[in-house]
């Protein structure tokens, strides 16, 4: 059952992060993420930022989601799907958080 708990939970906690960074909160980040970030490129940087973290935790808890049906079900499809899904969240997440940094910040240090 831990195994369903703990990507849930890890899963939520990082929807909740990327949830303040679409709300502005760039202190959540290290600073040499944002240092160079102007004041009117502020809001797309955070927005852009939010939605790959929100990404991420959502591909996790997706991820918990098939695997308790694979536990409910004995049927490992649904682990191969989730595992499939949260790949591809990460992957495309952390693609749109790169692409945020080179694109506002100039590069990623």
């Amino acid at each position: 059952m831990e195994n369903i708990i703990a990507p849930a939970v890890v899963g939520a906690i990082i929807c909740v992060l990327g949830i303040l960074n679409l709300c502005g909160n760039l202190s959540l980040l290290h600073s040499y993420h944002y240092k160079r970030v102007s004041a009117a490129d502020k809001k797309p940087f955070c927005t852009l930022v939010g939605i790959g973290t929100v990404l991420i935790g959502v591909g996790m808890l997706l991820f918990s989601l098939f695997a308790f049906l694979t536990k409910q079900t004995e049927n490992l499809i649904f682990t191969t799907v989730g595992a499939g899904l949260l790949i591809a969240a990460a992957v495309i997440g952390i693609i749109l958080n790169f692409y945020a940094m080179i694109k506002y910040n100039h590069g990623i240090f």
